[in-house]
């Protein structure tokens, strides 16, 4: 398994790691330093690879926030996945390949450099999904070019436009009528359905004395509060809560500043973090920035969404929730935006039941157990 930084990146990849480790197989993690502590929690073993020279990095993402969103995506899908992280993870992804030898290197989306190291290596590759379709497409034709740069230096055949990328197989939990129909989406596409991730562990903590009012589940990922481009969520979230028949828990993550934010009303509860399945299985609304293990994760509860997209792919996410009825989208970020979205969520019925159509569908997918004959059978490895 092979993964970029960040939590959005790895965290789709578990459970087919797991699927894997259960059937008996041996699995791997390679990624960067900061991930050895995940891979550890999830009991895997570690293969560290370089991040890319710091200053180059930085270079890129200090021009990010005065970018347009169109900018923004090249910069971050073209020179930062595409380039640098690419150069800086290859040698090692290599080594990875020749020494530990592989059955299949399944990737995060963005880890160019596994694809490439496997393809040299004449391992076959499959990808798991951290977003819909169309933000695969998007990565794929935003990235090809300086791919293909890179696989000519590689010694590989040219591949000017990703065929090679997009004809590998795609391993998905999104279910099909949430993706964009104008999307020819990605050719050799399975979905599978995640059984464990709904399974809250514990009740959540009385922390409003009793009170029965619906709860609303707020919260903008694990690191958006570190990056200029969310910061104004956070403080709008909090004004939003004062004026809501709700109980509100808002998880902040490890970036945001807590001294930054607002007084809290009585009816918020603000915390780092707490079990997402936990607070889902309770909720009956939830405010988050479209990325995939929140949207994703509410749908699949059966829980209306209130889209606030901050950047990346989340523009998108926001609008298939809002077209297809599971939701709506609010932007930009504001307290009356966020509290008038949150009140029509509640009020109106159809939103949970859409919410609650597309958390059937996610159920109907095969069990992501199913993946491994699937990943098995692409290896040629008997059963």
């Amino acid at each position: 398994m092979a993964s970029t930084r960040g939590a959005g990146h790895f965290f789709p990849l578990v459970p087919f790691a797991a699927a894997l480790a259960r059937r008996g197989h041996d699995v791997l993690f390679a990624g960067p330093p900061e991930l050895a502590g995940s891979a550890a929690a999830e009991a895997f073993a570690f293969w560290p690879f370089a991040d890319p020279p710091a200053d180059e990095l930085g270079a890129v993402w200090s021009r990010v926030p005065s970018m347009s969103h169109e900018e923004a995506n090249f910069a971050v899908l073209a020179e930062i996945f595409g380039r640098l992280n690419t150069t800086a993870a290859l040698p090692r992804l290599r080594e990875a390949c020749s020494t530990w030898r592989p059955d299949i290197v399944v990737r995060d989306p963005a880890m160019f450099g596994a694809a490439l190291a496997a393809e040299g290596s004449g391992i076959p590759h499959a990808r798991v999904a951290i977003g819909l379709a169309s933000t695969e497409e998007m990565s794929l034709r935003t990235a090809a070019s300086t791919i293909d740069t890179l696989r000519g230096d590689a010694g590989l055949a040219p591949d000017p436009d990703a065929e090679t990328l997009r004809g590998s197989p795609y391993l998905t939990f999104w279910p099909s009528s949430l993706e964009d129909p104008a999307c020819d989406g990605q050719p050799k596409t399975a979905r599978f359905h995640d059984p464990r991730a709904e399974t809250a562990v514990s009740a959540l903590p009385d922390w409003w004395d009793g009170d029965d009012a619906p709860l609303v589940y707020v919260t903008f990922g694990s690191v958006a509060g570190g990056y200029p481009m969310g910061a104004g969520a956070y403080p709008a979230a909090v004004e939003a809560a004062a004026g809501l028949p709700a109980r509100v828990l808002f998880t902040v993550g490890h970036g945001a500043d807590l001294d930054a934010l607002p007084p809290a009303p009585p009816n918020l509860r603000v915390e780092r973090w707490v079990p997402q399945a936990d607070v889902l299985r309770e909720a009956a609304a939830v405010v988050c920035h479209g990325g995939s293990g929140s949207t994703l994760g509410a749908l699949a509860a059966g829980v209306p969404l209130v889209v606030v997209p901050l950047f990346a792919d989340q523009p998108l996410n926001a609008a298939r929730v809002a077209a297809v009825g599971a939701g709506i989208a609010v932007k930009p970020p504001s307290a009356a935006g966020i509290r008038d979205g949150v009140l029509a969520a509640l009020a109106d019925p159809e939103y949970r039941a859409q919410a609650g159509r597309l958390a059937q569908e996610i159920r109907s997918h095969p069990p992501v157990d199913d993946a491994v004959a699937y990943l098995e059978q692409r290896a040629g490895i008997q059963p």
